[in-house]
């Protein structure tokens, strides 16, 4: 048993993130992805199996999701994931993976592009 002026397990971490930073930043995130508050609670609700009420008290920053729910949130939402990876310093990260997917869908454009030139090509030969 401690006593009451014992020592304290309490300890002040610089750049520690308040609770209610992180409830604001997950209610923005889910707000910008997904639109009106109806919206949002259905996408989310299918996203995570929370109920109605949980998810409700998610977009209005009453509450944060525990670490299940937003781990499902991320999963399904690179918005709520790029809020992650900043609320834990961590905003290189997201930026490698976004390369990733820019060089990608890049990638993708380009040889959309080649198979319209190339029929354009075929077509004007004929």
């Amino acid at each position: 048993m401690l006593h009451k002026k014992g020592k304290s397990f309490h300890r002040e971490c610089a750049g520690r993130v308040s609770a209610s930073e992180y409830r604001q930043a997950i209610s923005l995130a889910l707000s910008q992805e997904l639109g009106g508050a109806g919206q949002a609670a259905k996408a989310t609700m299918r996203w995570t199996g929370a109920s109605e009420r949980t998810v409700k008290n998610w977009l209005s920053a009453s509450y944060g999701p525990t670490a299940e729910h937003l781990i499902e949130l991320m999963r399904h939402s690179d918005t709520v994931l790029a809020v992650v990876l900043e609320l834990a310093g961590r905003n290189e990260a997201m930026t490698t993976e976004r390369l990733k997917r820019i060089k990608e869908e890049l990638a993708d454009v380009l040889t959309t592009l080649d198979v319209i030139c190339a029929a354009e090509d075929n077509q004007r030969a004929e």
